[in-house]
């Protein structure tokens, strides 16, 4: 996350060497989706929401189907704001990426929430674990109302360098399977190369490529 000089430096540090080595991503700003249904605690959810909007920029969305809640966060939030060291700079990203959702149902938070595809998504309700499966497009889930995106910001794991900008529809946390090297290993025998045969050929005959057409064929003929 671009949140401040080191991770701004980590950021461009990746940008520089991209093309000569691998990377996981240029990621930022930080972003949360809270779902949140009358279980929830006012108090909670505003600082949640506020722990995201304090990076500046930082982007933190609302989404509930019970109006109680919703209002009542928002409450806490004017009032806590003042109290925040970072907190003009939160007021501002919220005013600015925040968003406040009333949804028709838990069905349809989720399916904004897979819309949204967002960076860390936490589910405060009743029942989190249902919900999670709903889940499609996310960086990170939350499950339940002690469960704040800091810990996983700073001790909880597994892996903090989390997709942004909606790129959870296709990408993954980082894990240890992008520092490993793979290379793909192949052998046919005569045979198996008679079962590809027709489609090589078909397709390379389509492209015009008509060396890989005759190097599958010329290997047909051939008598072993």
């Amino acid at each position: 996350k671009i949140v401040g000089p080191g991770n701004l430096f980590v950021a461009l540090a990746k940008k520089y060497v991209f093309g000569e080595v691998d990377i996981d991503s240029i990621a930022g700003p930080s972003e949360v989706v809270v779902i949140v249904d009358g279980t929830a605690t006012p108090e909670f959810v505003a600082f949640d929401l506020m722990a995201q909007a304090e990076h500046s920029p930082g982007s933190s969305v609302l989404i509930g189907w019970e109006e109680k809640i919703l209002r009542d966060t928002l409450s806490v939030l004017d009032t806590r704001l003042h109290d925040m060291e970072r907190g003009d700079l939160a007021r501002s990203a919220l005013e600015e990426f925040g968003a406040v959702i009333l949804a028709k149902s838990a069905e349809q938070a989720c399916e904004l929430t897979n819309e949204i595809a967002p960076e860390h998504v936490h589910i405060a309700t009743a029942n989190p674990e249902a919900l999670a499966e709903r889940i499609d497009n996310a960086g990170a889930i939350f499950l339940g109302h002690f469960t704040p995106v800091a810990l996983g910001d700073y001790a909880a794991g597994p892996s903090h360098v989390l997709p942004t900008g909606g790129t959870a529809r296709f990408a993954g946390p980082l894990s240890a399977n992008d520092f490993l090297h793979a290379t793909s290993v192949l052998q046919f025998t005569q045979e198996g190369l008679e079962h590809l045969a027709d489609d090589v050929i078909m397709l390379a005959r389509r492209e015009g490529l008509t060396a890989h057409l005759a190097s599958v064929e010329i290997r047909r003929k051939r008598v072993t």
